[in-house]
């Protein structure tokens, strides 16, 4: 048997699945007995998006109906930071549109209980367990909130051990790592072998919008980041945005084997198509280095120490005053003097929040308290 798993899908530009896809890429889906993919947007009318940090997606209907049809996709798995942009709404109608296009789906509903329920189908290689699950941005579904399945390392254990034991072959989806980063931070790929450990036949993830490498970890595949799988955007001005794999497998009397294959979304016409023969070689490079790196403790500190790096003033904003300031020839005039308004006893309260379990966690409840308090719609 076998099954397809794609990167992130999401469509919000004009495309036409009749012309912008490959033929090979058609047939790659044709010949495969399961296709799965992750639905990146809800699908939905709804203009009304909840209060939220970054862009809110939302996908065309049309265009995504015939892609889904001209790929011959089979299951969407909906779990991933964007699937609550448009709240209730937004699922809701996100699920009808599934359901009325015959396509199963998992991680995302109208309450936790449903969004966290695992997905099992018969097949003739036996009986397959998808469990999907996301880290938590604005997406997390709740006891009597709609959104997605959400990471949590006991929860999902448990529920990757379940379905272990009721189940031929166990699929874990996770959504999850740092975007533009194409390696997991030495916490993420503890959390990735965790879950490879519960019971999982292979571990697959996207959400980082680029191509990340993978490992095997006690006989147990890990894909680290699928990328893109088709994200047509004016916006992106990143080469590694419009790269991608679909990841195959092949399942025998229990047994899976597994191969990446490339696949490539034009800058301009947005024509999609599996990458020729010398992106894939540079692809297939570029994840042996990738590799390496993963396989290595010191080099995956050494490469995570340069991103956290590259972010730290970024990220550091967040605390400081500077991040209310919205003028930006005032911001430009702070940063020229190189004036700094964090210090000791702030960041030292901060981390502290952040780093200790007790603390952290009156933090979240505090803040979503206030933060419902305060929605601008």
């Amino acid at each position: 048997m076998k099954i397809l798993v794609t990167g992130d899908l999401a469509i919000a530009v004009p495309f036409d699945a009749d012309l912008q896809i490959g033929d090979q890429i058609k047939k790659l889906f044709s010949d495969s007995d399961l296709n799965i993919v992750n639905l990146e947007s809800p699908v939905t009318e709804s203009n009304n998006g909840i209060h939220k940090t970054g862009p809110h997606l939302k996908g065309d209907k049309n265009a995504i109906e015939k892609t889904l049809d001209a790929l011959k996709i089979d299951i969407a798995v909906l779990a991933n930071n964007h699937m609550r942009d448009y709240g209730e709404k937004g699922i809701a109608d996100t699920l009808d549109f599934l359901n009325k296009n015959k396509i199963r789906h998992t991680g995302a509903g109208m309450n936790l209980e449903e969004a966290s329920k695992t997905l099992f189908i018969e097949t003739k290689a036996g009986k397959i367990a998808i469990i999907n699950f996301a880290e938590n941005e604005w997406n997390s579904a709740k006891k009597n909130q709609a959104g997605t399945n959400p990471m949590d390392l006991i929860t999902n254990a448990e529920q990757i051990a379940e379905a272990a034991k009721n189940a031929d072959i166990t699929l874990v989806i996770v959504h999850g790592g740092h975007e533009n980063y194409e390696l997991p931070s030495p916490e993420t790929r503890k959390r990735y072998r965790f879950y490879a450990e519960q019971g999982a036949d292979i571990v697959i993830a996207h959400h980082t919008h680029c191509i990340s490498g993978f490992e095997i970890h006690k006989d147990i595949p890990i894909y680290y980041s699928l990328g893109n799988f088709l994200f047509p955007t004016k916006k992106q001005e990143n080469e590694n945005w419009y790269q991608g794999l679909i990841l195959q497998l092949e399942i025998n009397k229990g047994n899976i084997e597994h191969q990446s294959i490339p696949v490539i979304l034009d800058k301009k016409n947005h024509f999609f198509e599996l990458a020729n023969d010398a992106e894939k070689e540079n692809i297939n490079n570029r994840i042996i280095e990738l590799n390496k790196i993963i396989s290595n403790d010191l080099k995956l500190e050494e490469a995570w120490e340069k991103f956290v790096d590259k972010r730290k003033k970024e990220v550091s904003k967040i605390w400081s005053p500077l991040f209310f300031i919205k003028n930006k020839y005032l911001q430009l005039i702070i940063n020229k003097l190189n004036i700094r308004f964090l210090n000791k006893k702030i960041l030292s309260a901060q981390l502290s929040r952040i780093r200790c379990e007790a603390h952290r966690e009156i933090a979240i409840s505090t803040l979503e308290k206030y933060h419902s308090k305060n929605k601008l719609n």
